[in-house]
């Protein structure tokens, strides 16, 4: 799902439900207190009217994993949405290099505003200084620069409220069901990476809440194959099991056939990203995964929207502020068998 290169890895964040025009979310929510659903932005009031022709340029990682791939393909169906907007997309690459390359083209080639998920935020960051420089409004998606000054908004998600979220569910559903000294196993994604340190520190501090804590954990790596292995450990050091907190939706399909393998069926799991797979797990309710916390690579297209606004020296329509805000943070929902429905339209496939 990550790569151990980006600052902040690969995973960005998910926008609140509506259109972009409706709201914009500037802080991290730690709660699960809204089920509304997250899609494709639809242009919406004054926002979403027909404005200056504008040229957004795009740069993206190579489309490697599940998630990385809607990144970019939910990006260009957002900007086929506007007719004032010509959509100027980057060759995808993992080579640092060759993604500055590719970003100084197209500010040689006169885009009016520049859309960046680095393949390391770091490497990146002297380059959106460059566009920032000449002229060109940068949106810093996901991985973010180590410098502001080389970014005019970062739209990102929110991985400590992530793993809030995650432990906010299953410690309830552990309360609810009177179950005391639960064993909570949790399978990582690369822990030398900061959002997994984020996610596996939001997910402790919210079963402390519940007087409960994480029992055991290893890395997945974020690959489904890295998954099976350690979700196969983890299930042999554990003769028993009440939940398991996995930190990727395409390393789950690993993790999950590992619990099949076993035939182990005596606790649940939570998930992450928002999968069109794990959600169809959820929705048939016939394994044990009953839940995934977002992490939707929906949030390309919104940052497409907020390109164009920039471009365009407009605002959000329902806010007084007269220009996009600086920074945005997308609220990470529980997707249960309750919501299913309305989230399934944004999933994505491993």
């Amino acid at each position: 799902m990550t790569d151990p290169t980006s600052g902040l890895g690969r995973r960005g964040f998910l926008f609140g439900a509506g259109a972009l025009g409706a709201t914009a979310m500037l802080a991290a929510c730690t709660g699960n207190d809204s089920d509304e659903p997250t899609g494709t932005v639809t242009p919406a009031g004054q926002s979403g009217q027909t404005g200056p022709p504008v040229t957004i340029g795009f740069s993206a990682p190579q489309a490697d994993h599940g998630w990385i791939a809607a990144i970019s393909s939910k990006a260009e169906e957002q900007a086929a949405q506007y007719p004032d907007v010509t959509f100027r997309a980057a060759a995808a690459t993992n080579d640092v290099n060759v993604q500055i390359s590719e970003v100084q083209a197209l500010i040689d080639g006169g885009v009016d505003v520049l859309v960046i998920l680095p393949f390391d935020g770091n490497a990146l960051t002297e380059i959106g200084r460059s566009a920032m420089q000449a002229g060109i409004p940068v949106v810093n998606l996901d991985r973010i620069f180590a410098d502001p000054l080389a970014y005019r908004a970062y739209y990102g998600g929110d991985n400590y409220g992530l793993g809030v979220n995650a432990g906010n569910y299953i410690g309830t559903r552990l309360k609810d069901g009177n179950v005391s000294d639960p064993v909570i196993v949790e399978v990582q994604g690369i822990t030398e990476l900061e959002l997994v340190q984020q996610r596996s520190q939001g997910f402790a501090d919210a079963l402390k809440t519940y007087g409960f804590r994480v029992s055991a954990q290893q890395a997945g790596d974020f690959t489904a194959a890295t998954g099976t292995e350690v979700m196969s450990n983890l299930l042999q050091a554990n003769p028993h099991i009440d939940a398991v907190f996995n930190q990727d939706d395409d390393q789950g399909i690993g993790v999950l056939a590992a619990i099949e393998e076993a035939e182990r069926d005596e606790f649940f799991m939570v998930g992450t990203g928002g999968s069109t797979d794990m959600m169809e797990h959820i929705k048939a309710d016939n394994t044990v995964v009953k839940a995934t916390t977002l992490y939707s690579p929906i949030m390309s297209a919104s940052a497409v929207s907020v390109a164009r606004l920039i471009a365009q020296n407009r605002g959000l329509s329902d806010l007084p502020e007269l220009a996009v805000p600086q920074t945005m943070i997308a609220y990470s929902a529980v997707v249960t068998s309750e919501n299913v429905d309305a989230y399934m339209p944004i999933g994505y496939r491993s």
